[in-house]
């Protein structure tokens, strides 16, 4: 393997890691919140989208989570009744359905994850903002080369090769 193969290897070794840390992580909210893994992702979706200034659709959770639309109803029902979601209709087009955090799960939830962003806020001001300017392009480039993988078309299964 050349060198950038290798370090490609290491970076997306990193991003595995990360991600199964992400995992846990949400697992353990999951756990603290007496909710399926499934459901908790779900609901740190609704909040993240919510704080970014972008509220979910069903539709987008949905692709998000990679869940049927009615795997999805079925997650958001439970997290209605329990009243961590709130679905509205705020759009100009009455049929889009907009996913809100209900009022009692932002305070849950901004005390189980504030200390992960209080540790986030301290890497990241290790770093000057030019390093974090190149990870952060990085990054994007990521997303950009992932989508494009992904619009491929799976390659041919090659021919089993066991007897019958």
């Amino acid at each position: 393997m050349d060198e950038a193969g290798e370090r490609a290897a290491r970076l997306l070794d990193g991003l595995r890691a990360f991600g199964a840390n992400y995992t846990e992580f949400t697992g353990r909210f999951a756990s603290w919140l007496g909710l399926h893994s499934t459901d908790a992702a779900a609901l740190a979706e609704i909040l993240y989208a919510e704080d970014q200034g972008a509220p979910l659709t069903p539709t987008r959770l949905s692709e998000r989570l990679s869940l049927t639309t009615g795997a999805t109803t079925n997650l958001l029902n439970r997290l209605e009744k329990l009243g961590h979601v709130v679905r509205t209709r705020e759009h100009a087009d009455r049929r889009v359905v907009t996913l809100r955090s209900g009022p009692d799960i932002e305070t849950p939830a901004r005390a189980f994850f504030g200390p992960l962003a209080g540790h986030l806020d301290a890497l990241v001001a290790q770093y000057p903002p030019g390093q974090l300017d190149l990870v952060e392009d990085f990054l994007e480039r990521l997303r950009d080369t992932m989508r494009t993988a992904l619009a491929d078309p799976p390659p041919d299964r090659p021919a089993s090769g066991g007897t019958t």
